[in-house]
């Protein structure tokens, strides 16, 4: 044990300073000065009074053997810390009793200790006639059944919070599931009031109870709220955990319904919530991810990053030697960056070009194209639909994005190792005709010069011939990095886990990964299936909203476009240009994907919509589209059927008749996908759904 500083600094890794957090700073903690002010002069006096406060005790203690200590825990092992972050400070505890000193020779054997306490990122709390019950029969117990017991217990510092993944990152508040029969015992309603005077005095109650025990309550009452305790404030030691009242989720207002629509999906069991399954996905979740499901999954999804990729990080200025957080290298910086091309289809600057009929950037997922079916097509029976899964994760783990804000150039030099944007005409490049254009979302030939990301340039470039000493225009980011590598190593193995357990592994023969999927679904009373199933649809969920939210451009709470100006894009994850570079990439491989499968099979889909593919085949099945090496393997670069990022699922099969009839109506094939099932045959369902996500 170290003794330094004085009084009032003791205990601080950083002698003559203590960390304080001020509002000026925006909470965030630096170090001052000591309020004591004081010297080296001083420290060492106070240094030898609790070395003399030793001796004394040393020489009083009467000389006998010292019973057997009995064994306990060892204290909590602090997590790994980045390098600048400053340690945290250990609290200063009144008056000091420093273990007596003892000759090396005479050094007791080190006492046998147990395992260092276990944290959990989610907990249910349910009660039975024997008393209070926990889902994690290591976890401590409220001491008694009144409300007040119960935030006592909360302030106790209990063993719940979801741990940072990074050495610069936050640990984040653990999760507290209450059951109906929980909320009975408290006192608490079965269903959240639903008048704001009953809410107003549900939170007095609260709050009230809360306040007795030292603790502090989120301002609105809700399906989910926070309790905490500061640091320094008196009745136990800092601490915050997260409450969700399980039979609460799903009602409020539509806000609290939104906000809250991920945790009541993670407790729906039979369409009703349940703590216990609620506590159980988190877990599951959170073992998977890396973090807690925030309030939407396109939140989460940032959540992931910050928490893989931390934005800030902990530096001591030089001169005042006072400690503040500030930007990483490559990370993302906050402020409206947007660029006149690439601001998003609700910016100002958007309409203002628009106006003035300039080009704005448009890489899109392939929207609605077809072409006219042949002769040969027509005489096949049916059209077999194939989707491909998760198509952005299988570009984002080395895709190069712009971390850096983009700048104007007009004597621009292509590199394909700068993410950018770059002004080309394709309009005269000879293009496979029974395919979509590669650099159009409508999939038909450019009228003109356009805006285009990197992956599409470079595709243009090496398989179609353009020239780019022709380019001379771009907006080039100052700083590209691999920015979603780590954020997608976690994605991509949470969503082949989530299907592992639903029996789709990667690498499945065709025919086995097509009866597998065909079931998947049907998870009966599995509960174990029936999580997994949850939590693959929120991981693809993940991805999706993630990469959505670069162009958060119609939030729809907000409609003032001011308001939305500075609460959306003035954040750090409004980058519609990161957006654009990676629809552009998936988009890429989708049409490189189609035209290998074009020149080695002849097969060639006859319509496109996002990531579904439409073939003529003689049967109900995809087998016959896939091409196979000597070996047996799929060719890789082809269609090929799987869970993994890239590969295929056989989404339905359509009687061609009923393709014709559309598609000579005027409408897109992919208005009956999902009408039919797999097998040819009719489904009841009348939705006419149009599959706009990709994924």
């Amino acid at each position: 044990m170290r003794f330094t500083g004085c009084r009032r600094c003791m205990g601080y890794d950083r002698t003559g300073y203590i960390m304080v957090r001020e509002e000026e700073t925006g909470w965030k903690p630096v170090w001052k000065r000591c309020p004591a002010k004081c010297t080296q002069q001083t420290r060492d006096a106070e240094i030898r009074r609790i070395q003399d406060l030793r001796e004394r005790e040393t020489t009083a203690a009467p000389a006998q053997a010292a019973p057997p200590s009995p064994a306990v825990p060892e204290p909590e092992a602090a997590p790994p810390r980045h390098p600048a972050t400053p340690r945290r400070p250990a609290p200063y505890r009144g008056n000091l009793t420093p273990a007596p000193r003892t000759t090396p020779t005479a050094r007791p054997s080190k006492p046998a200790q147990a395992a260092p306490p276990r944290r959990w990122p989610a907990v249910a709390l349910d009660i039975g006639p024997d008393g209070w019950h926990l889902d994690i029969p290591q976890f401590p117990a409220p001491a008694g059944t009144k409300l007040t017991d119960w935030f006592a217990w909360l302030g106790t510092g209990l063993p719940v919070r979801v741990d940072r993944i990074h050495d610069a990152g936050h640990n984040g508040d653990g999760i507290i599931c209450l059951s109906a029969s929980a909320l009975k015992t408290l006192g608490l309603p079965a269903g959240l009031p639903v008048t704001d005077k009953s809410r107003a005095q549900l939170h007095k109650k609260l709050a009230t109870a809360a306040t007795s025990v030292g603790m502090e309550l989120s301002e609105e009452v809700g399906p989910t709220m926070h309790a905490f305790r500061r640091k320094g404030a008196p009745g136990g030691p800092k601490t915050s955990a997260r409450i969700v009242f399980t039979p609460w989720l799903g009602q409020g207002t539509e806000k609290q319904k939104a906000t809250n629509d991920q945790a009541a999906r993670l407790a729906s069991v039979a369409g009703q919530p349940d703590a216990a399954a609620l506590a159980r996905r988190t877990r599951a979740y959170v073992a998977m991810i890396g973090v807690a499901p925030g309030s939407t999954p396109a939140t989460t999804g940032m959540l992931l990053l910050d928490a893989v990729r931390p934005r800030e990080h902990w530096v001591q200025d030089e001169e005042t030697g006072e400690w503040s957080s500030q930007l990483r290298d490559g990370a993302l910086p906050s402020g409206d960056i947007c660029v006149p091309p690439a601001a998003g289809s609700r910016h100002p600057l958007t309409r203002d070009l628009q106006q003035r009929n300039e080009a704005v950037c448009q890489e899109e997922d392939f929207k609605f194209w077809a072409r006219p079916l042949t002769e040969d097509e027509k005489a096949m029976p049916y059209a077999v639909v194939v989707d491909t899964c998760a198509s952005y994760l299988a570009v984002t783990e080395s895709l190069r994005l712009p971390a850096g804000p983009l700048k104007h150039h007009t004597n621009a030099v292509w590199d394909p190792k700068v993410a950018a944007l770059w002004w080309c005409d394709f309009s005269h490049l000879a293009v496979d005709e029974d395919l979509p254009h590669p650099a159009t979302f409508d999939g038909q030939p450019p009228q003109g010069p356009g805006w285009y990301a990197t992956p599409t340039v470079a595709y243009m470039i090496t398989d179609y011939g353009y020239n780019p000493d022709e380019i001379n225009e771009g907006y080039l980011s100052t700083h590209t990095v691999p920015l979603l590598k780590e954020w997608t190593g976690r994605v991509r193995t949470s969503y082949k886990q989530a299907y592992a357990d639903l029996g789709l592994p990667d690498g499945q023969d065709p025919q086995e990964f097509l009866d597998a999927y065909a079931v998947h679904k049907q998870t009966d009373d599995d509960p174990d299936a029936a999580d997994a199933l949850v939590l693959a649809t929120l991981i693809k969920e993940l991805y999706k909203g993630g990469i959505g939210k670069w162009a958060d451009s119609a939030r729809k709470s907000i409609d003032d476009d001011e308001v939305w100006l500075k609460k959306v894009v003035a954040s750090w994850h409004y980058r519609p240009e990161l957006r654009f570079t990676i629809i552009a990439a998936a988009r890429i491989a989708a049409h490189r994907r189609m035209r290998k499968t074009f020149n080695l099979t002849g097969r060639v889909p006859f319509a496109v919509n996002v990531d579904a593919s439409f073939y003529a085949a003689m049967e109900p099945t995809p087998l016959e589209l896939l091409t196979f090496t000597e070996a047996g393997k799929p060719v890789p670069g082809t269609l090929r059927l799987g869970i993994a990022p890239g590969s295929s699922k056989h989404e339905a099969s359509i009687p061609m008749d009923a393709i014709i009839k559309a598609m000579d109506g005027g409408d897109h094939p992919s208005r009956l996908t999902h009408n039919y099932g797999t097998d040819g045959q009719a489904v009841a369902d009348d939705s006419q759904t149009f599959p706009e996500e990709a994924g």
